[in-house]
């Protein structure tokens, strides 16, 4: 026969009980906005029945139950979905970054437009044309300088804004990779936290978020594998355990993944062949991982690195080993242009003769109308002797005719000439096609942005609707545990009341 206390203890239990979910629907209320908090629920079960198994145990009719108790509280968490997520997280770091390089190498083009390069070369151009009409005319020789001096102007401002933008590319992989070793010394260090906690047979949910949180972080990054290891002792059958996180490479025959993070153990990413700041000075060849503790260091080079996550797409922009990066191809097609530019109009202008008929400047010499042939866009500039002295513009076919402009009319031609070292290009084609270009990558870092984004949106709903807060339900748990608590309390007065009768009534009976 059970004790006579029995009833006590087994509504003890349910207030307990009650009481846990009541404080954990509470705690899921509290964080209903908290960044990457997982809603938690208590497992309970029922306690083990009266009488217990074994050969001394009591007989009666029926198994007697005995309660209910918390077996665990979990957060509700679906691993599969979170690799989505991470997956997703990924692919979207690599499109955002390539998209925002893309805009801002079109702002710096600044094409179409009333103020860019192809507007001063079409002044310039108009510029020449009126100067064959009236080559004798000072005043036309002066729009002409200018008109040079402003598409000199353009290729050099354009040139420093893409190597601005490259270092500023650079600056932005060396803050990546501090920002990638505080995340995982972080996750290591919540790691060693979880595996001291576990043993004793608790789960700490709110690290776990907070891991993961750092997790979904680092994946923004690099493209990551995740595992765990058990932590032993008295740790639940629904610990996690500790972390281990994985880079995956590419390759032929497909590499290893890299291990950085494995329990206690972080290793600290470097940038290979980076200056004192930790930022490149040249192609991107790798990057390295050097050991700490028991974890196995190792190397990434930058052609074994997946085309996804933000640090690859910087790099892609920057520029590595053996693969021009976005930004130093624009610079090279610039300086293509520029050299090709040169040289037809200076070729052609050395052909003519100045005012002065001779066709050469006080030395003798053949004047270039730009300087710096060969330097690219960095170094184009219109002669200073020029400059000087307007009347050095040879824009005479022949010499002694100050009322000749046909070497003027060929400068002016030099803009339709396809034999300039262009590919078959103009100078104005060429420059057009590396626009559209430019605009052609745009259109697709939007769209794949848009693609990912809407992708990522998708995943990280369904696994909100998993381990996000809702208001509404917690409140109707919140009534139910409350009801159950109240239902408790009211057994725990109907037990004692019988409890009185027992002790008080009983044996007065005839006095």
């Amino acid at each position: 026969m059970g004790s006579t206390f029995m009833g006590l203890e087994t509504s003890k239990r349910g207030l307990q009980t009650q009481q846990s979910a009541l404080y954990t629907t509470g705690h899921n209320i509290s964080n209903a906005n908290t960044l990457g908090y997982s809603r938690q629920r208590v497992n309970m079960e029922a306690t083990g029945g009266f009488p217990g198994v074994g050969l001394n145990a009591g007989t009666m009719p029926g198994f007697l139950g005995t309660g209910v108790q918390a077996g665990s509280i979990q957060r509700i968490r679906d691993s599969f979905v979170d690799q989505q997520y991470r997956g997703e997280s990924n692919k979207l770091g690599y499109w955002d970054t390539r998209s925002k390089a893309i805009g801002q190498l079109e702002d710096i083009m600044n094409e179409p437009s009333e103020y860019g390069l192809q507007k001063s070369l079409s002044q310039f151009w108009s510029s020449l044309e009126d100067l064959a009409v009236h080559p004798e005319n000072g005043g036309a020789r002066k729009v002409v300088i200018e008109r040079g001096i402003a598409v000199a102007d353009s290729f050099n401002y354009m040139n420093k804004s893409l190597e601005e933008l490259k270092t500023n590319t650079g600056q932005e992989i060396g803050i990546s990779t501090k920002e990638i070793n505080s995340i995982m010394s972080q996750i290591a260090g919540l790691n060693e936290q979880i595996s001291s906690i576990e043993p004793n047979g608790y789960l700490p949910n709110d690290l776990y978020d907070a891991r993961d949180v750092l997790v979904d972080k680092l994946a923004q990054f690099l493209p990551i594998e995740t595992s765990y290891t058990k932590s032993g002792g008295n740790a639940s059958a629904v610990a996690e355990g500790s972390m281990t996180i994985s880079i995956k490479l590419e390759g032929n025959p497909t590499p290893e993944p890299l291990i950085i993070v494995s329990g206690k153990d972080a290793t600290e990413m470097t940038l290979d062949g980076a200056n004192a700041d930790g930022y490149p000075s040249g192609p991107i060849s790798g990057f390295s991982f050097s050991a700490n503790g028991q974890v196995v260091g190792g190397s990434m080079a930058a052609s074994a690195m997946k085309d996804t996550g933000s640090l690859k797409s910087l790099v892609n922009s920057y520029g590595s080993t053996g693969k021009t990066g976005l930004i130093p191809d624009m610079i090279a097609k610039l300086d293509k242009m520029a050299n090709a530019f040169m040289k037809a109009f200076n070729d052609q202008h050395k052909a003519g003769y100045t005012l002065n008929g001779t066709g050469t400047d006080p030395d003798g010499d053949k004047i270039p109308f730009f300087t710096g042939e060969g330097t690219g866009a960095k170094g184009i500039k219109v002669s200073e002797a020029i400059i000087d002295d307007p009347s050095l513009v040879s824009a005479s076919s022949k010499p002694g005719e100050e009322g000749n402009g046909e070497n003027a009319k060929l400068l002016g031609k030099v803009q339709f000439d396809d034999k300039v070292g262009l590919d078959g290009a103009t100078i104005q084609t060429y420059f057009q096609g590396v626009i559209g270009q430019l605009g052609v990558d745009g259109q697709q870092a939007e769209k794949m942005k848009f693609n990912s984004e809407t992708l990522m949106i998708s995943v990280s709903n369904r696994r909100d609707s998993i381990s996000a807060v809702s208001l509404d339900e917690e409140m109707t748990n919140m009534i139910q545990f409350q009801q159950a608590y109240n239902a408790s309390a009211r057994m725990v007065t109907v037990v004692d009341e019988t409890l009185d009768k027992i002790i008080n009534g009983m044996g007065v009976v005839g006095r």
